[in-house]
């Protein structure tokens, strides 16, 4: 026995030992098998060849890839090479949530939303402007084009967009619009034949009037005037969406109020502006009179008003019979008074003198002189005049520290202050948004499309022409026309008398925001604010 035992260990020590590198084996291959396998289905996923699970079971699931690191990787690729293109993409798009998606909504689609505006922009700011509005959810625009929105190779990218409709100043529609019945009423009379800003105001009535015929040829549900610097903000709908906002909008209203927030730049060196301001002045209406009033002076930092420019906001109208505008901001309707309401948390943000070319271009565009006295006839709102006198009358070093004086908001102590008490907020939705469809190429694909349409000597031949060329080649004539209150135009447009007041109620022209003598508060109030 003790023989056996002694002849069967050697065995039992062979038998294990020659285990031990077949279980290390084992082992070694289950533990490398699922790794390889998630290698390769990262590897497959990357290169966009595997479908999300997610996408698979939750097709309502709408979030945008690469919106979280948008932010930093357009920073540090700007700031490493020191350029910026308002309109190219990157080798690494990081939106392909809107890859080979063309825009084209159905027409099942409810309810349908049109944009009219008239505008002289270029590219780099009308295509952020469309595209951002076709994603909450605009289906067709309604562009009235002047100087180098009119110019070719502009207005061939503008007119290849689905559902957009370019619309020139030629004589012809300068005539159309001259026999307008908006001439022999009373609720604009006050605004004809007066330059710049009153003279865009009456365009801009005029445009709206024809833009609600192509809306109702065309099936839309709603209409929307905005210029190309304003951007909707549907907040407060259940998904950032203007369709669904509107959706929930009761039958029985004829028309919604957007109250508009005013940008607040943080640097005088803005290139574009949809991509690099987050930070805006609430309106007058989205905030307690408590905080507006007692923080009132810390907000105009010495300017004329609470915001630099209007105060009253946008609105949108349903299509319906007898529809007119009345002015830039509101609609009204020559049958009834219409139902309207002002939303508590959507808003129109108002990119406004945002680079600090905006003082030359607003100088540019109209011949008054730059004295108080002149500018009153010419502009509307008091920051308006005095930016006019600045651009016409100082240096350019004198021009840039005005700019930051009174437009740049460079005291972090007191922009902390006032965006704790809500005078100021953050809002970053559109910028993601914008920044996204930059960095996939939705813009740069859109010119390289129209590109196509034209040869390329013409192309090139078009970025070349004069934007008066264009002018003379379209019959377009020049708009200081509609201001020339000549006799014979003040006979044949004589101004009639309407019985009915409320029905013709004046145009509402851009409104400042309340100030502190426009609004009687209580002594606990006054006292805070003192």
């Amino acid at each position: 026995m003790a023989g056996l035992y002694s002849s069967s260990r050697p065995i039992a020590s062979s038998s294990s030992s020659s285990q031990a590198p077949i279980n290390s084996r084992l082992l070694l291959l289950l533990t490398l098998l699922p790794l390889t396998l998630a290698s390769f289905a990262f590897v497959l996923q990357w290169r966009g060849e595997l479908t999300d699970p997610v996408a698979r079971w939750f097709p309502d699931h709408h979030e945008f890839p690469g919106m979280v690191n948008t932010f930093t990787d357009l920073t540090i690729r700007n700031s490493r090479s020191g350029c910026f293109d308002p309109l190219g993409r990157s080798n690494s798009p990081s939106f392909p949530y809107f890859r080979d998606w063309k825009f084209d909504f159905g027409s099942d689609l409810k309810p349908k939303i049109c944009i009219t505006s008239s505008t002289s922009a270029g590219l780099e700011q009308t295509l952020p402007w469309i595209f951002y509005h076709k994603a909450i959810g605009v289906s067709n625009f309604f562009l009235f084009v002047e100087g180098m929105a009119a110019s070719a190779n502009v207005s061939k990218v503008l007119e290849s967009i689905p559902g957009v409709k370019v619309i020139f100043r030629t004589k012809e529609l300068e005539e159309q619009q001259a026999k307008s019945r908006i001439w022999n009423e009373s609720w604009l009379a006050s605004f004809f034949y007066k330059p710049c800003n009153y003279e865009l105001f009456v365009k801009q009535s005029l445009n709206m009037e024809m833009a609600i015929v192509m809306a109702r040829e065309t099936g839309m549900d709603w209409i929307f005037h905005l210029d190309t610097d304003e951007l909707i903000h549907p907040a407060g709908a259940r998904e950032y969406s203007l369709r669904q906002l509107l959706l929930d909008i009761p039958e029985h209203i004829d028309m919604v109020v957007f109250p508009n927030y005013e940008s607040s730049v943080e640097r005088d060196d803005i290139k574009e502006p949809f991509s690099e301001v987050s930070m805006f002045k609430k309106n007058y209406d989205h905030l307690p009179k408590d905080v507006y009033f007692g923080n009132y002076k810390d907000a105009t930092r010495g300017n004329p008003n609470y915001f630099l420019t209007y105060g009253n906001g946008k609105s949108g109208a349903r299509i319906q019979d007898h529809l007119r505008p009345n002015g830039a901001h509101r609609w009204h309707n020559y049958m009834k008074n219409p139902s309207e309401i002002k939303l508590d948390e959507a808003a129109v943000l108002h990119y406004t003198y945002t680079k600090y070319s905006d003082l030359t271009s607003r100088r540019d565009r109209c011949g008054c002189k730059p004295t108080k006295e002149d500018v009153k006839r010419c502009f509307m709102l008091e920051f308006d005049r005095a930016a006019f006198i600045i651009a016409s009358t100082a240096t350019e070093e004198e021009m840039l520290h005005w700019y930051r004086e009174h437009i740049v908001w460079t005291d972090k102590i007191l922009n902390g202050k006032l965006l704790k008490k809500g005078i100021l907020t953050r809002i970053y939705a559109p910028m993601a948004i914008i920044q996204a469809m930059r960095e996939s190429g939705v813009f740069s694909s859109v010119i390289a499309l129209a590109e196509v349409s034209l040869s390329k000597d013409k192309f090139l031949s078009s970025i070349e022409s004069s934007n008066t060329t264009r002018g003379v080649k379209s019959g377009i004539v020049s708009s200081r026309k509609m201001g020339d209150n000549s006799e014979s135009e003040a006979t044949a447009r004589r101004v009639l008398e309407c019985s009915n007041d409320e029905i013709y109620a004046s145009a509402i022209p851009p409104q400042s925001p309340p100030g502190l003598d426009d609004v009687e508060f209580d002594t606990t109030l006054q006292t805070t604010i003192m």
